[in-house]
């Protein structure tokens, strides 16, 4: 019988184990980062679609308000351009609602009161036009928001049309 040697033939080295642990873990590494990157992407347009839904809802409500001031005239619609932006004055009642763009701002103040209340922030052009319609007056407001992102790729612009009661 031969003397067994003290060195296992059937034994691997222990130093693959080591590099094969580095590796799996470089490779957890990888897709980790990979997986936080796309998180982060869809978490910053995430964001993006709240604000711009919040700034599409708040031009919705500002232009049903429009719209509901413009129906309810009671006096012939007068619009003014001024130095530092436009003014709309609509008669109503004993008094008059006046909309006012101004440093990209658009306000809402009925004339016998000191307050204005902001309507919409963050407008980059807004234009109130008249049109002849036959006997009945037609306004159209055509406003454009400021996007929160520079590569915003479609304007937020919105158009809304009005008919003035026919005066006598």
């Amino acid at each position: 019988m031969k003397p067994s040697s003290s060195i296992s033939r059937g034994r691997a080295p222990a130093g693959y184990l080591l590099i094969e642990c580095l590796v799996y873990m470089s490779v957890i590494v990888v897709i980790l980062g990979l997986g936080l990157g796309a998180f982060y992407l869809c978490w910053d347009r995430s964001k993006a679609l709240y604000y711009a839904t919040d700034d599409i809802n708040g031009a919705l409500h500002a232009g049903e308000r429009w719209r509901a001031d413009i129906r309810s005239a009671t006096g012939k619609i007068a619009f003014e351009a001024t130095a530092e932006g436009e003014r709309l004055r609509i008669p109503h009642g004993a008094g008059e609602i006046i909309y006012d763009f101004n440093a990209g701002e658009v306000r809402r103040q009925i004339a016998a009161s000191d307050f204005s209340e902001l309507l919409l922030p963050k407008v980059k052009s807004s234009q109130m036009i008249t049109e002849a319609r036959g006997p009945v007056a037609a306004w159209r407001w055509e406003v454009e928001l400021t996007p929160h992102r520079k590569e915003t790729r479609l304007p937020m612009v919105f158009t809304f049309e009005a008919a003035a009661k026919p005066m006598p």
